[in-house]
């Protein structure tokens, strides 16, 4: 129910309606909703994904993400990298496609969707949940 709310709100946000470009909101969707476990409910997990990404040397490319300018391009292997590995298998097993596959669209979605959700060049504050940024930015 969530899940699906979560997929489909990505999606819009994508374009392309529920599940956006090729179901890169449903891969979104269940990439932020396992980042959220064990967080409570509610939580706004791209703080944290962010942090994952620069500890993890992507520094440059999250950046660009969030801020003004031209979004700089991930690989499919620097996601596998970066996240942990039972975080991609669960996102994978909840979207039914191999943890490359996992990888790869995440890879080629993130960065349109970081930087949809942060159209001021910053992370918006922990206090709004997920859902409610998506809904701000798809008026």
């Amino acid at each position: 129910m969530a899940d699906n709310d979560l997929g489909s709100l990505l999606g819009g946000l994508l374009g392309g309606g529920p599940g956006g470009a090729s179901g890169g909101g449903d891969i979104l969707g269940s990439l932020l909703r396992s980042l959220t476990n064990g967080q409570g409910g509610g939580g706004n997990p791209l703080g944290g994904l962010m942090d994952m990404l620069t500890k993890s040397g992507l520094a440059d490319q999250a950046q660009s993400w969030i801020g003004t300018g031209e979004n700089k391009p991930v690989s499919a292997e620097q996601v596998a990298q970066a996240l942990p590995a039972d975080t991609l298998q669960e996102v994978a097993a909840q979207t039914g496609v191999s943890s490359e596959k996992a990888a790869d669209q995440i890879a080629r979605h993130l960065p349109q969707a970081v930087d949809k959700l942060t159209p001021g060049g910053e992370l918006p504050r922990s206090g709004a949940s997920l859902e409610d940024l998506i809904r701000q930015q798809s008026l």
